[in-house]
């Protein structure tokens, strides 16, 4: 959805309560999808004035029983999201309809403040390879130990057999590299 400007939205309340164009006629006019927004932007300058129709600089946070309220209103009441966001001073019908999907997956506990920001080093569990490390026999962690000595060696002459001759390394290698594509072409 598109943000629109203080300025675009007051324009176009203001033409609609001059009552030259209708909600329709004005979206046709403005190349706006749908009439929604006009009538919402509407709705909350009548209930709230300006105000309404500012767009909020800093997230406002909500207590649960503010949220509990809004919904228990809408569910009591039959109201759209847009008529409880008017009769709360919400100018986000869609938070309001947010608040309510969240209830009925999680329930109350779901509408509760939650902590914001990275958390503690402290509280982050412990790493699963340390416990699996830990539960290693005498016996495996030796055979740990033989693997990696083994790879490590693998690794050092390579490296020896490359700083001799370079150029042979890499001849080696593309031989090998030219072969397997020969292999998969004739598979």
């Amino acid at each position: 959805m598109a943000k629109y400007s203080e300025e675009f939205k007051i324009k176009l309340v203001t033409e609609y309560l001059d009552g030259n164009l209708g909600y329709r006629s004005l979206a046709n006019k403005y190349n706006m999808g749908s009439q929604t927004p006009i009538v919402e932007w509407v709705k909350a300058y009548k209930s709230q004035g300006m105000e309404g129709l500012k767009r909020r600089k800093t997230k406002k946070e909500y207590s649960v029983q503010f949220k509990l309220d809004t919904i228990q209103f809408m569910l009591n009441t039959g109201a759209s999201y847009l008529e409880t966001a008017v009769q709360f001073n919400l100018n986000n019908p869609s938070l309001i309809k947010r608040w309510m999907k969240t209830f009925h997956e999680q329930e109350v506990e779901g509408l509760k403040l939650k902590s914001k920001g990275r958390p503690s080093m402290s509280k982050k569990p412990i790493n699963q390879k340390k416990k699996e490390e830990k539960k290693l026999t005498r016996e495996e962690e030796l055979e740990r130990e033989n693997e990696l000595l083994r790879l490590e060696n693998a690794y050092l002459k390579k490296l020896r057999a490359f700083r001799e001759n370079p150029n042979a390394f890499h001849e080696k290698h593309k031989q090998r590299w030219h072969s397997n594509l020969k292999k998969k072409d004739f598979d």
